[in-house]
């Protein structure tokens, strides 16, 4: 099955940022990140999920963590400087992000907004993201996005 670029691997693209596609059916409705994991055939610990959040100063922060952790509000906002911050609603993940829920890509959003990945990926040489839609993973080193987002290293992730 043919995927189309998505904005994702376009701007990887524009960069000069080396990745590799990885694909899945959703068929089963299973995106969730640690499903995912099993479904490409990678390690879950090298998987990571996109999270958007709003601070009290109403801007907007990504966060990228692994799969199988949560996002610790406080740490999170410290990491960005805010008081508090909290998830974004899922209705309004597509107007933020100009992505979907479960396809939501940290590299090329419809903005660039502060970026920050949990600290866990430095011990990584890959690291695998949403592609930007449904179906679509990358495998880009850590290096790489981290440049591609303009992104921050910071403890935010609860095991």
């Amino acid at each position: 099955m043919k995927q189309g670029k998505t904005n994702a691997m376009r701007l990887l693209d524009k960069e000069k940022i080396e990745y590799e596609m990885l694909t899945y059916t959703a068929d089963d409705g299973k995106i969730d990140g640690v499903s995912v994991a099993q479904k490409i055939g990678r390690e879950k610990g090298i998987v990571y999920k996109t999270l958007i959040s709003q601070g009290a100063s109403k801007a907007y922060y990504v966060f990228v963590i692994p799969v199988e952790d949560e996002l610790d509000l406080k740490k999170a906002a410290k990491a960005v400087g805010e008081k508090k911050i909290e998830m974004i609603p899922v209705k309004d993940i597509t107007a933020v992000s100009g992505y979907i829920r479960g396809g939501c890509s940290p590299v090329g959003m419809k903005k660039a907004y502060p970026t920050v990945i949990d600290e866990s990926a430095q011990a990584l040489e890959v690291i695998i993201v949403s592609g930007g839609k449904i179906g679509v993973q990358i495998e880009l080193t850590v290096a790489d996005l981290a440049r591609a987002t303009k992104a921050s290293f910071a403890g935010v992730a609860i095991s």
